[in-house]
């Protein structure tokens, strides 16, 4: 199974998009998934121990060649998400 998140515009460059590859234990696992934004999406699993849910996160970061302002307002959000699941 592939989750996948970014641009849905077909005229917008190949960039900020992430995505999972779950293999069969993780499909059936899975609970559910949730895209931040671009660059950020978030995985919640089902484990072993009853009423325990693990999160997974998955980002692409911006560049040192991104903006101050972009590498800003992607580390807020992801800390934001992060912050969400404690």
């Amino acid at each position: 199974m592939l989750l996948y998140s970014g641009h849905e515009e077909n005229n917008v460059p190949h960039t900020l998009r992430v995505a999972l590859i779950l293999l069969k234990v993780a499909r059936n696992a899975l609970v559910g998934w949730e895209s931040h934004g671009s660059g950020i999406k978030k995985a919640s699993f089902n484990t072993n121990k009853n009423g325990i849910t693990m999160n997974a996160f998955q980002s692409y970061a911006p560049t040192d060649d991104s903006n101050d302002d972009d590498k800003d307002q992607f580390y807020n959000r992801l800390q934001s998400t992060i912050a969400k699941c404690s």
